[in-house]
């Protein structure tokens, strides 16, 4: 019951310099009040168009024909644009599948080649010559020790 919570540690908090913080409000007010202004702007001129449209109905249908002009030619854009996108991920397709396939399973045949090369290195090369020094370490240490070999001469 004495028990002290131990997990009191304090959140990090990231300290914004003074001088930056004014600036990015500013910005972001600028934006936001510019955003509302276009809204504003689009809705008084929808609203003028539909009283416009409203009282004058032979421009109604001449605004009506021009826009179904419009959107036809938009379509046609439309249809254009995604079949430029179907080619373009065509092509990416054909890359990956004959381009970077291959060279990505050349990566790993020469990875198997080093790994195969290190363990022959290691086994027949590295673990020979650490041994021979081993024995030659302690046959050195067993003839100081015997006092057989060259003695140190001080001078």
């Amino acid at each position: 019951m004495g028990m002290e919570n131990q997990n009191t540690k304090e959140t990090p908090t990231i300290e914004i310099p003074p001088e930056t913080l004014p600036e990015t409000q500013r910005r972001q007010r600028l934006i936001i009040a510019g955003l509302v202004i276009v809204l504003i702007i689009i809705l008084v001129g929808l609203g003028f168009a539909v009283y416009a449209l409203a009282t004058h109905p032979t421009t109604a249908v001449v605004v009506r024909d021009i826009f179904i002009i419009f959107m036809a030619l938009e379509s046609l854009f439309l249809g254009l644009v995604l079949t430029i996108l179907v080619v373009q991920i065509a092509r990416l397709t054909n890359l990956l599948q004959n381009e970077i396939k291959p060279i990505l399973e050349s990566t790993n045949e020469t990875v198997d080649t080093l790994r195969g090369t290190t363990i022959f290195l290691s086994e027949n090369l590295v673990q020979p010559v650490i041994k021979l020094n081993e024995y030659l370490a302690v046959i050195q240490k067993m003839a100081a020790l015997i006092g057989i070999g060259r003695k140190k001469t001080n001078k």
